[in-house]
């Protein structure tokens, strides 16, 4: 998921966060695994009136393994980047672990590849992949957002560059 800050009057600096996409909230992920736990044990007592008196074990086993397995897949969903640009850099910060990578942002050029669909930002020598859990569309489109903002960003000092290399 893509949420766009554009610049405002007053801040002249765009920003950027970038999550994966999520559709469960915390309350919900417990909901599930509640439900599917009592599947899995009413599965169980059903099969232990049946003879099978180790089935309820197995059950509870089974329950606690897919509730750690939902909450780290859950959890992995809790990162993000937030992609901050004004006029003279394109700062990328990367939580929970704290990265944070700057580039001059005149110099900073965005690269779709085809071959395995990377995001990616160059600038002298550096490349940093970004949005590496965003889907392929969502990944297209940030590559769009972020060439149009580099561009408008940029513009004012192509101008400068450009008259002093007339004069």
């Amino acid at each position: 998921m893509i949420v766009l800050r554009p610049a405002i009057a007053g801040l002249s600096h765009a920003t950027m966060w970038l999550r994966p996409n999520r559709v469960l909230s915390r309350r919900g992920l417990r909901r599930l695994i509640m439900i599917l736990a009592a599947l899995a044990l009413t599965t169980a007592e059903l099969g232990a009136s049946q003879g099978n008196v180790f089935a309820p074990l197995f059950a509870l086993v089974e329950s606690a393994a897919m509730a750690i397995a939902l909450s780290v897949a859950w959890r992995a969903g809790d990162r993000y980047e937030c992609i901050t640009l004004d006029e003279t850099s394109l700062e990328v910060r990367s939580l929970p672990g704290r990265r944070c990578v700057c580039f001059p942002s005149y110099w900073v050029r965005v690269r779709l590849e085809d071959g395995n669909g990377r995001l990616l930002l160059s600038s002298h020598g550096r490349d940093l992949e970004i949005g590496a859990f965003l889907a392929e569309g969502e990944r297209v489109e940030l590559a769009r957002k972020l060439k149009a903002l580099l561009a408008a960003a940029s513009g004012p000092q192509r101008n400068q560059v450009q008259q002093r290399c007339k004069t």
